[in-house]
């Protein structure tokens, strides 16, 4: 088949593609620091990487016959990369509602935010944090607030047990530990 008859994604329909969704009519929740990570790297590719590979594609460009150019066609794959994924941080950012989990220090109860440490049934202990999903790590015990775990803890206290369902059925777990970060001292 000729490459003139391949489709390319349409940038709208790619920008959220294999990326968790946001929940409709819900928030994107996200720590400060979740929110300064995606802010910085929203910049990087402003204000960095995007004038260098237009630096290139122009250079490319005035070397005459794009067609087999090798640095003015991966120059500008490379520039539709990078617009896509500031398009997609930047709507990220509009619908991020904030919210600093310090404010629960002390608390014994599961808000956005907490380190959340639970026993199943057979003793098994687990502790994960419950972030934003544009933070989440599950490598690092992170999960997304709209995991199934986390909406089954949120709003629980030490000491209750939550249903949680799993693919091998409902399982009941009981919380034995709940923490925030201490709240951050003025300067």
């Amino acid at each position: 088949m000729s490459k003139a008859f391949t489709r390319e994604p349409n940038a709208e329909e790619d920008d959220d593609a294999g990326l968790p969704p946001i929940p409709s009519g819900g928030k994107n929740y996200i720590t400060p620091q979740g929110y300064a990570r995606i802010r910085a790297e929203l910049l990087q590719l402003i204000d960095e990487e995007r004038p260098k590979v237009v630096e290139i594609v122009h250079w490319a460009a005035s070397n005459g016959d794009r067609s087999e150019n090798g640095d003015y066609i991966y120059g500008k794959k490379r520039l539709r990369e990078i617009d896509r994924r500031i398009r997609f941080l930047t709507k990220r950012m509009e619908l991020a509602s904030v919210t600093d989990p310090s404010v629960h220090h002390g608390s014994d109860q599961v808000f956005f935010g907490a380190q959340v440490t639970y026993e199943n049934g057979s003793g098994e202990s687990n502790t994960i944090t419950i972030l934003g999903i544009d933070e989440a790590d599950s490598l690092q015990g992170q999960v997304s607030w709209v995991s199934p775990v986390a909406r089954a803890l949120l709003k629980s206290r030490v000491g209750d047990v939550v249903n949680l369902q799993t693919p091998a059925g409902i399982q009941a777990i009981e919380v034995t530990r709940v923490s925030y970060p201490p709240p951050a001292s003025p300067h």
